[in-house]
């Protein structure tokens, strides 16, 4: 049979398209991914089987609108380096802080008021609520199965479709001119000895460092601790920024649980070299930067290229960065976790995460309920 040089000309690109559509299928009719999505969806999760096809439905969609509780500095750097990646996609992200926005914000999904976010900020002191409005998108098991890049522990194994992004955790900051080096504590005892009785350290009355002790110590031991801080007749503080400046002038000595970002920032600002900080161990590690897919989002498929993005060493560095050093312990080369690399931990789980406000009470009441004397 002869063939025409019409013939001959297409030949190639059916051929290409067909190697193309067979490859497509034998990815979707993988039987383990099949399986997977089988039991995501009989759970009522939706389950993606190619990584090709949400990029291609995310073309598609064209836009993604994200609330998460960034810097400034880190919104920018990410939204470049994101639409850089995908240049289809138009990023725009928005800033949530603190428990005020977080509290008015379910109100606003509660009465169906935030309808235009594809990726929101899940706040831990709510975490419950937020629940029954975020899509059910199996992230966890996409992550497990690598249909998407994202260290599975990342991911809430419960709802297994939450992500947190970022890892907090707190270390006892001091000024080397008012604590000689044989005295800087060397554990959480340490700060218990009669050299630091009498308004020698200062103390958060939020006590999410010694509440986030817990897993490690227990409950019983960890509110034991907590009294014999009271005892020690501390500077009681709300909040590291403005206790970490009193400290780099040497108006207060010490503190126990700034965050180590925060910490990091500060010393950037003293001149003096004079704040300085110790990792006491075991080391309290807190879930951050939680984000989710809400219920109905305009555009899911560039949702999911966005967390995903968020997991890469790329936007890691860029938490890092900008935040600064707020990257996930569960991305290898971020800075948390080389800082934290080797050391005993308190690692505060997904499960546990949402009973740290019922600690932090807790803690509050054996410190006899203390009232700030410096404020942020």
């Amino acid at each position: 049979m002869k063939i025409s040089c019409f013939h001959r000309a297409i030949l190639p690109l059916f051929a290409a398209v067909w190697l193309v559509a067979s490859g497509t299928f034998a990815a979707a009719a993988s039987p383990e991914l099949l399986k997977a999505k089988k039991e995501a969806e009989a759970k009522g999760y939706t389950f993606f089987t190619s990584h090709d096809e949400i990029v291609a439905e995310a073309k598609k969609e064209g836009s993604l609108r994200v609330l998460a509780e960034m810097e400034p500095p880190t919104m920018r750097a990410s939204a470049q380096a994101f639409m850089k990646k995908y240049p289809f996609i138009n990023l725009q992200i928005q800033e949530i802080t603190g428990t005020d926005s977080a509290q008015r914000f379910i109100l606003e999904l509660k009465a169906g008021r935030a309808k235009d976010w594809d990726i929101i900020n899940v706040s831990r002191d709510f975490f419950t609520e937020y629940v029954p409005y975020i899509s059910k998108t199996d992230l966890l098991g996409m992550a497990e199965r690598g249909v998407i890049a994202i260290p599975p522990k990342m991911v809430d194994p419960k709802n297994r479709n939450v992500a947190a992004f970022s890892t907090r955790f707190q270390v006892t900051a001091y000024n080397k001119k008012t604590v000689p080096a044989a005295q800087v504590p060397k554990t959480w005892e340490d700060i218990l000895k009669p050299e630091f009785k009498g308004r020698k350290f200062a103390a958060d009355i939020r006590p999410t460092e010694i509440a986030a002790l817990v897993p490690a110590w227990g409950l019983e031991k960890t509110l034991d601790f907590a009294r014999k801080v009271a005892l020690q007749q501390p500077i009681w503080v709300r909040g590291g920024s403005r206790t970490l400046t009193s400290i780099a002038v040497g108006e207060i000595p010490m503190m126990i649980g700034p965050n180590f970002h925060t910490t990091k920032r500060a010393q950037q600002k003293d001149p003096t070299g004079s704040l300085q900080y110790i990792v006491l161990e075991p080391v309290p590690l807190k879930l951050a930067l939680e984000l989710a897919i809400p219920v109905s989002p305009q555009h899911p498929n560039a949702a999911v290229l966005w967390l995903e993005w968020l997991a890469s060493l790329e936007a890691q560095k860029l938490l890092d960065e900008h935040e600064p050093l707020a990257s996930s312990v569960h991305v290898r080369g971020g800075v948390v976790e080389q800082e934290v690399k080797g050391k005993q931990l308190s690692v505060v789980s997904w499960e546990e995460n949402q009973k740290m406000q019922s600690w932090q009470r807790m803690v509050v009441e054996a410190y006899g309920f203390p009232k700030a004397e410096v404020s942020r």
